[in-house]
């Protein structure tokens, strides 16, 4: 079940990340980094199974303490059941979205338990898994170009908690609506674009006289 948003019980917004950490290059700590300088109290919660090693919890601590972020406002958390996978997402106010690697399955997961992300625009197909996702929920205004824009909307999310625990109650159903879950509709489509293909191919390849 999706738990009310933990804001409004916490008192500070909890952003999150349940993706690979390999995906968090440099200029993504970065980035996150500002988001907490700019969001007082804010905590950033980091759940893989590569945080279950005391070596990458110890690493990951200090890349953000070098870019002047408390250990205490990261929250890591290792490998578990499913249930308790999914649940750990009622911790979680605002899902933020590593780049140029976006997230996937993930991000639909987190759809799933209420929690909105915020994706970077990139130049290509896996930098731009989270805008497909987005724009099939009709959620285009989670999608930025840049990296201001990116803690923009991150600071002007984590400000408007009454908008965002209404969000939160409505993504299920519709995600459940959304094309992201219409199977025969991307049968059709898939189809179409394959039969598209081979005319043109068959096309192109028609011998002259026909």
């Amino acid at each position: 079940a999706i738990a009310p948003l933990p804001a409004l019980n916490n008192g500070y917004v909890t952003f999150g990340c349940f993706n690979n950490p390999t995906k968090m290059g440099d200029p993504v700590v970065a980035l996150w980094a500002k988001i907490l300088a700019a969001v007082p109290e804010s905590r950033l919660m980091l759940k893989a199974k590569q945080f279950g090693d005391a070596s990458i919890v110890h690493d990951t601590l200090e890349r953000f303490a070098q870019r002047g972020i408390e250990a205490e406002r990261i929250i890591l958390q290792g490998e578990s059941m499913r249930t308790d996978y999914l649940a750990s997402y009622n911790a979680v106010d605002i899902a933020l979205d590593p780049f140029p690697f976006t997230g996937g399955t993930t991000s639909i997961e987190g759809l799933w338990m209420g929690v909105p992300f915020i994706t970077r625009r990139g130049d290509r197909l896996i930098a731009r898994q989270g805008e497909s996702i987005l724009q099939n929920m009709g959620l285009a205004d989670w999608i930025v170009d840049d990296d201001a824009s990116y803690i923009d909307l991150a600071v002007t999310r984590a400000n408007n908690l009454h908008e965002l625990a209404e969000l939160r109650t409505t993504l299920r159903a519709r995600l459940l609506t959304s094309p992201l879950c219409d199977a025969p509709r991307f049968a059709r489509d898939f189809e179409a674009a394959l039969t598209g293909m081979w005319r043109e191919y068959a096309d192109k390849n028609a011998p002259a006289n026909g």
